[in-house]
This record gives C-alpha cells, sequence and structure tokens, in this order.
C-alpha cells in the first residue's frame, strides 16, 4: 500500500496540485490518467519520492519496496546490461558490493568472516543467488538479445535502453511498482508481454499511459487528475469514460427520477461487470464495480475535439497502385519489392517494429521523399490529406493561430476560421497564440485541422497519436472510424489500430506481410501467420 496525505505542490505561484489524500492498495493496478499538463509524471516522481511535496506526505508501510521507471536512458552508460537490472534491487545491490567489497580485502580478518556471513544470509534471504538468471529472463521476455547482456548500456540503441531500464523496474517483485509511459518504443508483442506481467502482477501498480488498450487490459482502478485534485474510480479508462459521460447525461436529465437513474447507472455497470476475464486484475475490478451506486459516479470536466474528415469528393474505383517499390537511407534497406494495390475503402495499418521504413513510405506516397526505385500511381481523382510525423518544419514563422489556419482554409472569414479551432478546444483568447509556442498536442491539433480543412478522399497519417492526451486520442479514433475514404496510417495505439484498420501490412526484417479483410487482432492471432512472421523476423 501507499498513500498520500494532505499532498500539495506549488511551482512558484502555479499550484498544481491542492490537499491530495488517496491510498492505492495491494493487488489492484492504477491507472493515472489526467490531461496534458496536469501533473501525471509529477504525481509518480512525488510518491516515488523524486520530489518533495509542498505540503502533506507519502506514506508507505516500513519495509516496502517501490520500484519505478526511470526516463534517463543515459544514467547507467558505464553498467553492464545485466548489472543495470539487477540496480533496481537497491537494497540486494548494495548487498552485493558490500559482499565483494569484503572479500577482495588482502588483510580479511575474523570480523570480516562475520561480515561476510551475515551479508551472504542476507543476500540469500533477498534471493540473491536467482538475481543474474531472474534479470536475465526478463530481458529476454522484453526482447533483449542475450549477447547483449554483459554489454555496457552506452552501447545500446535508444530503444534497447528503454526496454532494460522497464526490466530494472519490473525486477524483483518490488512492492509498489511505478510505470511512466511503460509502452513506448515496445512492438506488439513485447505490450502484449508486459499486460500479461501486469495482470499477474500481485502488488500495487499505478501507471501513466496514453494507450487505452493497455489501461483497459490492466488495470482495476482509474486515478483522475482534474482541477488539482486526483479523484478515484473503480473500473478501467473506458469504464471511466462511458460511466462519466453518463452521469453527465443523467445530471442534466432533469425530468428522469432518481430510481430511473440509478437504474440506468446500474445496468451498465452490470454490462461491464459481465465483460471481465478471468485474470486475475479483471476479476478485482469486476468485484470493485459490483460494489459501485450512482453515487460514486461523477461526470468529467474532460472536454473532447471535433474530429471529423469529410471528403471533398469520392476517390473513384482508383486509389493506388505500387509496384516493385523499393528505397534504402544511408545504405540501410527501408523496404523492398513493395508490391501493393490499395482499394477504396481500404484503411491500412502499416504495422512493424522499423518505424523509419513506415515514415520513409508515407513521404514518397505524398511526394516529399524522390529518392526510390520502383513505381507507383495515384488515381486521378484522388485528394490526398497528409499527416507527417514530423511537423517541425510547419511551425516555423511567428504568426498566431488564426492566421496560421487561414493558410489552409477554402474559407478565410475570420469568424469561421475561429469557430474551426473553437471545435478543436481553441477557444478565446488560445487562437492568438503564436505557433512557435505551442505544446506538442497543440501542434497536433492544428496539423489535424489542416487536414480536415483540405477534405481529402485518401488521408495518410504517421503516428498521428504523438504527444496527444487521451481525450484528443479518443476523438481522433471516432474520426477515423466514420470516415468513409481511404486511410493509410501507422500508429502504437493498439485500439486505433484494432477499430479504424480493414487491412494489416507489416514491415519485416526481411520482407513484408499483407492480410486484407483483417482486423489488428484477428492478424495477431491468426495461426497462419506466425510461422510466416517469425521466419521474416528470425
Amino acid at each position: 500500500m501507499i498513500s498520500a496525505n494532505g499532498v500539495s505542490l506549488n511551482f512558484g505561484a502555479q499550484k498544481l496540485f491542492s490537499d491530495v489524500s488517496i491510498v492505492f492498495s495491494p493487488g489492484n493496478c492504477y491507472g493515472l490518467i489526467g490531461a496534458n499538463g496536469s501533473g501525471k509524471s509529477t504525481f509518480l516522481k512525488i510518491l516515488s519520492g523524486e520530489i518533495e511535496p509542498s505540503k502533506g506526505e507519502v506514506s508507505t508501510p516500513k519495509g516496502k519496496r517501490i520500484s519505478s521507471l526511470k526516463q534517463d536512458q543515459f544514467a547507467f552508460d558505464e553498467y553492464t546490461v545485466l548489472m543495470t537490472v539487477i540496480m533496481g534491487h537497491k537494497k540486494l545491490y548494495d548487498i552485493m558490493l558490500k559482499k565483494d567489497a569484503v572479500y577482495a580485502k588482502e588483510d580479511f580478518s575474523d570480523a570480516d568472516g562475520v561480515l561476510a556471513s551475515e551479508l551472504e544470509a542476507q543476500f540469500a534471504d533477498l534471493d540473491g543467488w536467482n538475481a543474474e538468471s531472474d534479470a536475465a529472463k526478463l530481458l529476454s521476455d522484453l526482447g533483449i538479445a542475450e549477447g547483449l547482456h554483459e554489454k555496457q548500456m552506452k552501447q545500446l540503441e535508444s530503444g534497447e535502453k528503454v526496454r532494460v531500464l522497464l526490466a530494472q523496474a519490473l525486477f524483483g517483485n518490488p512492492d509498489i511498482l511505478l510505470l511512466d509511459e511503460p509502452t513506448n518504443h515496445l512492438d506488439v508483442s513485447t505490450c502484449m508481454w508486459l499486460e500479461e506481467f501486469l495482470l499477474d502482477f500481485q502488488n500495487t501498480a499505478i501507471v501513466v499511459s496514453h494507450d487505452r488498450h493497455f489501461l483497459n487490459k490492466v488495470c482495476t482502478h482509474t486515478a483522475d487528475i482534474d482541477f488539482g485534485k486526483i479523484q478515484l474510480y473503480a473500473g478501467n479508462y473506458s469504464f471511466w469514460r462511458e460511466s462519466s459521460q453518463i452521469a453527465l447525461k443523467l445530471r442534466s436529465d432533469a425530468n428522469k427520477k432518481t430510481e430511473e437513474k440509478r437504474k440506468e447507472m446500474q445496468e451498465f455497470i452490470a454490462r461491464f461487470s459481465a465483460n471481465a476475464s478471468k485474470s486475475r486484475q479483471a476479476t478485482s475490478r469486476k468485484k470493485a464495480l459490483e460494489k459501485l451506486t450512482l453515487e460514486d459516479i461523477k461526470p468529467s470536466s474532460r472536454k473532447y475535439p471535433y474530429i471529423n474528415f469529410e471528403q471533398q469528393k469520392p476517390a473513384g474505383n482508383e486509389i493506388i497502385n505500387i509496384e516493385n517499390l523499393s528505397t534504402q537511407l544511408d545504405g540501410q534497406i527501408m523496404f523492398s519489392g513493395l508490391n501493393i494495390r490499395i482499394e477504396p475503402g481500404d484503411k491500412i495499418a502499416f504495422v512493424g517494429s522499423n518505424n523509419l521504413a513506415k515514415t520513409t513510405l508515407f513521404k514518397i506516397l505524398a511526394g516529399e521523399h524522390e529518392s526510390y526505385e520502383g513505381n507507383f500511381k495515384w488515381g486521378a481523382s484522388v485528394i490526398k490529406a497528409y499527416y507527417p510525423k514530423d511537423n517541425t518544419e510547419y511551425f516555423t514563422r511567428d504568426m498566431n493561430i488564426i492566421d496560421w489556419l487561414r493558410q489552409y482554409s477554402p474559407q478565410t472569414d475570420e469568424n469561421f476560421v475561429r469557430g474551426f479551432l473553437g471545435r478543436m478546444l481553441f477557444t478565446g483568447d488560445d487562437s492568438l497564440k503564436s505557433v512557435m509556442v505551442l505544446s506538442g498536442g497543440e501542434k497536433v491539433r492544428c496539423m489535424l485541422s489542416r487536414m480536415m480543412l483540405t477534405q481529402g478522399n485518401v488521408l495518410i497519417l504517421d503516428e498521428p497519436t504523438n504527444h496527444l492526451d487521451l481525450e484528443s486520442i479518443t476523438a481522433l479514433n471516432r474520426g477515423m472510424e466514420k470516415y468513409p475514404g481511404t486511410v493509410l496510417f501507422s500508429s502504437h495505439d493498439h485500439q486505433l489500430v484494432q477499430t479504424v484498420a480493414n487491412r494489416i501490412i507489416e514491415f519485416t526484417p526481411k520482407g513484408y506481410i499483407d492480410r486484407m479483410n483483417t482486423t489488428f487482432d484477428e492478424y495477431l492471432a491468426d495461426e497462419n501467420i506466425k510461422p510466416r512472421r517469425k521466419q521474416l523476423y528470425a
């Protein structure tokens, strides 16, 4: 168990948290959610002791160990990969160092012998003899090859370092596990492994993530940061979102009697409870939901942008035909011999561990990368709307958001542009901010606004959920689902891929797999595909 008692945090005149009291209990996994900038990562740092609150305190039972996912990729550069993982259990690591120092003494005394004996007993009590094998297994499960275990961290690539730091956080069965965006840089299979790890985790886990599928799969409870407070709810992210929307509707429905409202909410809770799987986390969530009452559910103040992609006109029968397309970057093959015919209504998710390959393909198709072999031809009536992963070049001029969007709008009237921006949550003085000082999420909403104004009949989106909060991701998801045209996209958001895509193309190190009329989950579960995927990754 870990609790915050009257915790407040001020940054100068800004108050981030005010008198927060909350208890996180063993056996549960808590999803910590909130708008961008609400303080999710900061609150985890308060719980871990990295940041001292301005007021109040964090309490943990004596002897309980807190483990958190470190964000500094360079902090362990001089240590081996295996030792970096073991350092996640500080008490065990300190005993190892003391043991080595005692045994290294040239004038080993009787007192040293007694100390060594005590250290050996402590080492055994902490299961130290299995530490290296346990750490090695964690690393292998997270996709770090055995040949890298004895290398120094500075020899690893960025994505590999992230996985090692995740292994460090998970090592040694911590009593309280704090994970800030743990699925970043993980491929699908590793994400699935982490989900199963947390489903089986017996202690207290608190996670921050923008991956709705991940939050829905592992979380028994949701802790919502809003207006400097943290409200705890039973259920996963989807339950919190849908129940809060229903609560808002019921609160505004003055004609309904309390008993009718109660019945509607209890029926909704019952539907969610019935979907619990056999996993320990899902069973715990089911029990918590069954205890809920109407009064436990509160409306959310969160706002969702309105993302709606419309076509200027349908694209016709010819979309694009790609023939034997190949390209390299800095001597590295991105893809080779790509032969794809894209049909009207295709919503294709391009997946795979090589993000650069997907980005390069989208740039080629959008006409922004000309170094390639092979051919592709767009249909005569195609109107493309492109969302690049890197939008830096679009925000180099000092102008306000209204003038920025006016460049891309067929209607330049200020009332029209302001109204459009208002639907994307740029209201009042927000729309007068310079685009050069916008946050990552605000820039994404600007780029999506630009895309909507294009009214393309083919959308190309390269990792559009990066930098977005959960509300904006949900709105984007809805917009892509409703869109009647053709979509080519990449995303690490499992739920987005699952609910939008009707065709999956996976880039592997040795080729690609093209699967039509298939959802993402069907693709991952298809026993006919698994052997080929394994062969192409071997």
